[in-house]
Order: C-alpha cells, then sequence, then structure tokens
C-alpha cells in the first residue's frame, strides 16, 4: 500500500485498483481494464474513463491495449494551482502506438487536470485525440441522481449564434467548454480544455434516455459548421502527440466551478494585462455603418466633450472615440485632421481591421498585399485547401493564411500605421478567418488555431507597450472563444444594436460566460450600447433604450455607445442617463454580473447578481424582455446570494428611489424596464 504525507493521498488497494484522492475530489486507476473513474464528493461522478485516438484510419482507444501500468507518479507544484500530484498510466499492445494518460490533482481542489499523448519511434500523426470518453456520469444528489441540464457553449461569436441549455435526450457539442448541472440545486460538472495552441475541443454529449447522460466524448480536433470549418481539423505530427490538457472539476454550484475553470486557463497561459481602467467611449459602427464621414466622427467627440463628459460620462478624465470599418472613407488629410480634433477634446482615438479575411472579388486577387511592395498579391496569401482551392468565403469574406510571409508584412504595413496616427484602442474583426482548417503556408503548423495562435501572437507583439513604449487596448470582435492571450477585452456576443430582442440576445451571452470577464480578458465587450437609434433600425422606446444600456453597465465591461447624437431624442437621452452616477460607477467598476440562475434554453436570464465587499453591498439587476406587458418579479435573496435572514436598505439606482427589503424582493417593471438595486445590510 502506498500512502503519502501530502494533502493528496495515494492507495494500492490491491494489484490492479489504485485511488488517489485529496478529501475533494478522487481518482479510481484500474489497471486491470485500463479505465479511471473521477468521483466529486455529493457523489457525481465521471466514471469508465477511457482515452482514444484516430490513426490510421481507425480510432483505437485504451479497450485495445492489454497492458496497463502505472508508471510514474510524483509530487509536482505548478504556479497558481499549487501542491499536487501527477500519475501516469502507460497503455501497450503490440502493433499500436504507447497510450499515456497524465493524471494531475492538487490539494484542496475539486477537479482533476487530464492529458493524454501517443508515442512511437516513427512520426505519428493524428487529428483526433479523445481526452476522456464515458457511458456513466452523474450528478449525484440526494435521489441519487440530479437531471442534468447541459450548457453548449459556442467556438465563436459570429452569425448570433447562441448559448444554449439543453436537456436529454440530445445529441449536443459544446465547443473548449461545458457544465453539466441541475438547476435547482446547481450542483454541476463542469470540464473543458486549458491549452490553445493546437487543437480545437470538442465536447459531445449523447442520450436517448431522458434524465440521463449515456455518452460524452471530450476531444481534440473538432471541426462543423459551428468552427465555420470545410475542410478536417489538420494532423498534428511527431513521434509524440499530445491532447488538449483537458479540466474536470465537481462543485457545489456551477457557476463558481466555470468561474474556477476561467482562473485555471490564467495559470497555464496568462491574461494580457492591462493596467488602465474600463474603456468608456463611442464606437461609429451602429450609427452610420458604411455612410461613416468626418462630420459624424468629430460631431461626436464634441457633443460627448461639451455636453455629456461633465456630467460624469468617461473613465480616467477621458473617452475613446473609435471608428468601426470604413474609416478608409476619410481622406488622408480628413483622418489627420479628425485625429487632432479628437486630440484637442482631451480624447482617444481607436481604430478597427480585419487582419485574416479579405474582402475583395476575383478581380482584386492580383491587388499587392500592403507592405509587401508587390512581391505578393491577395492571392497569394489566401487559404486553400490541401488542392490548392481557396476556401469557401465565410461571413462574405475569404480567409487569409496568418502565417504567410505575405499577410505577416501585411500585418507590419497596417500596424505601423496605426501606431504612427497615435491610435490608442484597435477593434480587431472577423478573427475566425484566422482558425480556419486548411493549408497553411508554414510547413510547420498544421491546425488552425496553431496558425491564429501563431498570426495573433505575431500583431499582439506588434502593437505591445514593450515595443511602441504606450498602452495600446487590443478588443476582439467575432472570433474564437479560445486562444484568448491575445486582447483586453472580447465582444461576448455577435453584433448588439438598440432593441429590447438585442438586449435579449446579448444578455444570453452574459448569462452563459460572464466568467470571462478578468479570466480569460480583462473585460468582457457588451458591444456598442444605442440609446435611441441604429443606423439600420427603428428608433427604440425609452425603457428599451435604457434596458440596453442596463445590459452594457453590468457586464464587466467595455462601455461604448452607438448613437448618432446629433439625433435630438439620441442627444437627449445620453444627457438624461449618462449623468446618473450610481450607473456609471458601477459600470467604471469593470466587474461582471453573476446570473442568479441558468436554465433557459436557448434565452437568457432576467436577474443579475454582484456582490461588491469593498462597498460591502450587492447589486441585483432585473429585466422583463416583454415590450408589450409590465411584469412583476419575486427575486428570493437566498437565491441571489444574500442573506436571507438579514434586512437590507434598497436603492433603485435608474430612480434614485429607496427602501428595504428581506427575504424576498418584488419587483414591478413596465415593459421593456430594467433596473439596477444596490443593497447594504440595514445598520453597516
Amino acid at each position: 500500500m502506498l500512502t503519502r504525507d501530502t494533502a493528496v493521498q495515494v492507495q494500492q488497494q490491491n494489484v490492479n485498483l489504485v485511488s488517489v484522492t485529496n478529501g475533494h475530489v478522487s481518482l479510481e486507476i484500474n489497471l486491470e481494464n485500463g479505465e479511471v473513474s473521477c468521483i466529486g464528493n455529493h457523489s457525481s461522478y465521471v466514471k469508465g474513463i477511457r482515452s482514444a485516438f484516430r490513426w490510421q484510419g481507425r480510432e483505437y482507444s485504451t479497450d485495445h491495449y492489454q497492458n496497463h501500468e502505472l508508471t510514474a507518479q510524483e509530487d509536482i507544484v505548478r504556479e497558481g494551482f499549487g501542491k499536487g500530484i501527477r500519475l501516469v498510466v502507460l497503455h501497450k499492445a503490440s502493433l499500436l502506438p504507447q497510450l499515456e494518460q497524465h493524471f494531475y490533482m492538487y490539494e484542496s481542489s475539486p477537479y482533476v487536470l487530464v492529458q493524454t499523448a501517443i508515442v512511437g519511434d516513427e512520426e505519428l500523426k493524428a487529428n483526433r485525440m479523445a481526452v476522456i470518453q464515458s457511458k456513466t456520469i452523474s450528478l449525484g444528489g440526494e435521489s441519487g441522481q440530479d437531471e442534468p441540464s447541459i450548457l453548449r457553449v459556442p467556438f465563436d461569436n459570429d452569425k448570433w449564434v447562441r448559448y444554449t441549455v439543453v436537456k436529454p435526450p440530445l445529441d449536443v457539442e459544446s465547443y473548449e467548454a461545458t457544465a453539466l448541472f441541475a438547476p435547482d440545486s446547481r450542483r454541476g460538472i463542469v470540464m473543458g480544455s486549458l491549452t490553445h495552441k493546437v487543437w480545437k475541443t470538442g465536447i459531445r454529449m449523447q442520450s436517448e434516455k431522458s434524465g440521463h447522460i449515456e455518452g460524452l466524448d471530450l476531444y481534440g480536433g473538432a471541426v462543423s459548421e459551428l468552427t465555420r470549418d470545410s475542410q478536417p481539423h489538420g494532423y498534428v505530427k511527431g513521434k509524440r502527440v499530445e491532447s488538449p490538457l483537458v479540466f474536470v472539476g465537481f462543485y457545489e454550484d456551477y457557476r463558481e466551478g466555470l468561474e474556477a475553470y476561467g482562473q485555471a486557463n490564467t495559470w497555464i497561459e496568462a491574461q494580457l494585462p492591462w493596467e488602465g481602467g474600463v474603456p468608456i467611449g463611442w464606437n461609429s459602427w451602429s450609427a452610420a455603418m458604411s455612410d461613416l464621414d468626418y462630420d459624424l466622427y468629430t460631431a461626436t467627440s464634441d457633443f460627448l466633450k461639451n455636453e455629456v463628459q461633465p456630467l460624469g460620462f468617461e473613465n480616467e478624465e477621458t473617452l475613446y472615440i473609435n471608428f468601426d470599418a470604413f474609416w478608409d472613407n476619410f481622406t488622408p488629410e480628413e483622418m489627420k485632421s479628425a485625429l487632432d480634433r479628437v486630440r484637442q477634446n482631451g480624447h482617444r482615438a481607436g481604430t478597427y481591421w480585419t487582419p485574416f479575411a479579405f474582402w475583395g472579388g476575383p478581380d482584386q486577387f492580383g491587388q499587392a498585399v500592403e507592405g509587401t511592395n508587390g512581391k505578393y498579391t491577395y492571392a497569394d496569401i489566401l487559404l486553400r485547401d490541401s488542392e490548392g482551392e481557396i476556401l469557401p468565403d465565410v461571413d462574405g469574406g475569404l480567409a487569409i493564411d496568418p502565417t504567410h510571409p505575405g499577410n505577416l508584412q501585411r500585418i507590419d504595413w497596417f500596424t505601423d500605421k496605426f501606431i504612427a496616427e497615435g491610435f490608442e484602442y484597435i477593434k480587431l474583426d472577423f478573427l475566425a478567418h484566422g482558425s480556419l482548417e486548411g493549408q497553411h503556408h508554414n510547413p510547420d503548423i498544421t491546425t488552425g488555431i496553431a496558425a491564429y495562435h501563431y498570426g495573433m501572437s505575431y500583431l499582439q507583439h506588434k502593437i505591445s507597450p514593450e515595443v511602441i513604449g504606450r498602452p495600446f487596448f487590443i478588443n476582439l470582435s467575432i472570433a474564437p472563444l479560445f486562444p484568448y492571450a491575445f486582447a483586453h477585452s472580447r465582444r461576448i456576443s455577435c453584433d448588439v444594436f438598440g432593441t429590447l430582442a438585442d438586449t435579449e440576445y446579448m444578455l444570453n451571452s452574459l448569462t452563459h460566460g460572464w466568467w470571462m470577464s478578468n479570466t480569460l480578458y480583462r473585460y468582457n465587450d457588451p458591444d456598442h450600447s444605442v440609446l435611441y437609434k441604429s443606423f439600420n433600425q427603428e428608433a427604440t422606446g425609452w425603457h428599451e433604450g435604457r434596458s440596453r444600456l442596463t445590459a452594457s453597465v453590468i457586464a464587466g465591461t467595455v462601455l461604448l455607445l452607438g448613437d448618432d447624437f446629433r439625433k435630438e431624442e439620441a442627444a437627449e437621452r445620453a444627457k438624461e442617463w449618462l449623468g446618473n452616477k450610481d450607473i456609471l460607477n458601477v459600470a467604471r467598476m469593470g466587474k461582471t454580473f453573476r446570473p442568479v440562475e441558468g436554465d433557459f434554453g436557448k434565452l437568457s436570464s432576467d436577474v443579475f447578481a454582484l456582490e461588491s465587499p469593498e462597498e460591502k453591498s450587492f447589486y441585483l439587476a432585473v429585466f422583463n424582455f416583454d415590450a408589450e406587458q409590465a411584469a412583476v418579479k419575486s427575486i428570493s435573496l437566498e437565491r441571489a446570494g444574500l442573506n436571507n435572514n438579514a434586512v437590507y436598505r434598497l436603492q433603485d439606482l435608474w430612480e434614485g428611489s429607496q427602501g428595504e427589503t428581506s427575504g424576498e424582493l418584488t419587483v414591478s417593471l413596465e415593459p421593456a424596464e430594467s433596473k439596477i438595486f444596490r443593497l447594504t445590510v440595514k445598520g453597516n
């Protein structure tokens, strides 16, 4: 019997069974059949775990191996995770590559990390590696089996994709991360990838039976319509081929599990640091789209400087005035004059670019690539398949190969231009084009994620403070969720304008993606906040417009407006709402609100909460997504995370009214209305 003095205990139960526990999660390794079980407290588990890989046309799993050995057991220390243990199970069979399973368990943590590898004397190649396959998954519970809800996380935020919660029977694939949770108890199992340099990770769950999960496949090598791919996942090659490192955690509240998963990612690869505060200002897209011109851009800076900034709409005594697409409508003279005006107003200028997407047709394929002195045309740098054909367009744009030297020179040319013009913020759009599978120019880069990581790393370095000597805020728009370490913020959803439907859509992403703020990215981006009217929409009602702003304020949050304030009603709403210091102080905190509930199918939660220990306060945001009917909502304070027995002072931050509440908060809302409350314990 093996025993340890550390908090992680390893015991050889018999010749074929090894058990490992840290008091929060346990592993049972069966060396007779090669299967592993991972068991959390309160009887939740993933049992019968196998690993597998696709090789020479077939899938081989631990079932195909005759010999299973525990070959390594060592104490480890990893920054962030702390002290722990690594165990390696080696699976051997004649004519097959050796298959390794690596298990990492850390003191006082309710999760296990798992990675697999195949090893051979000759070069191997694989484009699918399953880290965890299981047919026995349970959330436990007092009845022995809480009925699971399964969160499907989309690969990117394109085409108005939604996070979705589904229930068995099902066949669903989540990308990079997922949570299985019991809506009432919130007990959950959180799983996801922690390394994002090579593989696209899929998590497929299947069941033909209500209330149960009968199949789990967590694997590297995912491609589908939702990853925007038309080609198979690229092969990973070498005498040793490793899977993604994955996280499997067991939590009494799945929301804590998702937050812990986000934090664990940053211990593997750090968040891109940002020392400044929340960017607050304006973006041009909703206000003008392709009709962006000099007058709108400069008039916006003037209006905000003279009419709204004195009311308190600013952060660090400035605003960002940001171009979106069609900044090339400006002549060089107009651009210089516009940027001079913005800086005279004490504002910072932001710009826009699509580094991996080409918007021209075949008649422009012969156009010389900027910065290459005519050496390369766009036909040269477009991403192609193995037959040399250009990949199908996505969103009307063709993918550029991030690894092509012509594209690297193009990145140099554009970033040098933006730096020289003095921009301090950039919105990078349509980035999923850079993660598509295809035949890349650099032969060492064989997968879409590897190419994306390469291109984004190069681009981020070009505008890093170490290179240019000043901060430059990087924002991602339409982009894969992972990898994340090349930007300070990422838009949490696809385009969001000003309607109530837009607000609900964005909040669907916040309901299931709040945990990315200040873990993967410094801030979530809720897109431009339209108070009155988008260029492409009808004007919104008073409550409808204000709810759009409320939704942005709670997102944790890059707060950029999206109106043309030359319109009288837009200007009036800006002066009415943006002078509310209580609301703006919430936005300036840069903290994301949590959903109180998450089991809404394709829809959004309507109640979000934030604890602010520094202020000894709680905040509650409540929405009515019905544009026609008033609503009365009853909110359990205990369910929202407050003390059910305490009496709270209550302040409505929009209206300024005050009162008291305890136990349950009843909120009356007009059609499309939202409210934010601050609650403090009476007597504090």
